[in-house]
């Protein structure tokens, strides 16, 4: 595994930035491999590890870049939670952890570095100083994957009886009869105009 300084130097080049929130990742996600044991995931690990991350922001680009994860690799699965939280699951033997920051961190920083105004730059430092106990709250949990969630799944695709559009990896709704996309089943996010 790269150090933390490596890390944060991929995080940094591959989100634009560096903030708190790319620390916070990046300690994240170390944590979570080597609590699994996983020494190397963009080589010969880089098969071993399904990610779940539970908020869509800085986090979670520097969760992907430690662990290698990634949504079009299938090994990424984004549950829209605002929890600055992942759980690491080695697929080879079902181990699965969660690790979740701690809210109390905030706090914490700012009592280790009252002298920096900046709240982004106090927690940076503060959040590269602390100890995983007091960042970090983690738990051992179990997380069924049917095998369409497993990276690689070669499933059937099926068409939308009301759209046509093809639908991928048993995503499909089955509603009086008819096959239809979460869209045409009323799950959309979007309104046609």
């Amino acid at each position: 595994m790269k150090s933390l300084d490596e890390y944060l130097r991929d995080a940094e080049q591959a989100h634009g930035h560096l903030c708190a929130g790319q620390v916070l990742g990046v300690r994240l996600a170390m944590l979570g491999l080597q609590k699994l044991g996983i020494d190397n995931p963009h080589g010969k690990d880089r098969k071993r590890l399904v990610t779940f991350v539970e908020i869509d922001r800085c986090a979670t680009d520097a969760v992907a870049v430690v662990t290698g994860c990634r949504l079009g690799k299938r090994a990424l699965k984004f549950r829209d939670w605002g929890k600055v939280a992942a759980t690491f699951v080695d697929v080879t033997n079902g181990k699965a952890i969660r690790i979740a920051a701690k809210e109390s961190s905030k706090t914490l920083a700012r009592q280790l570095h009252p002298e920096i105004e900046s709240k982004n730059q106090q927690q940076m430092l503060a959040y590269r100083e602390m100890s995983d106990d007091d960042l970090f709250a983690t738990q051992w949990v179990r997380v069924d994957l049917p095998p369409e969630e497993f990276p690689g799944y070669k499933g059937e695709r099926i068409t939308c009886d009301a759209c046509g559009e093809g639908i991928n990896f048993r995503r499909e709704v089955q509603r009086e009869g008819k096959t239809l996309c979460r869209a045409c089943a009323g799950e959309s996010y979007y309104q046609p105009l």
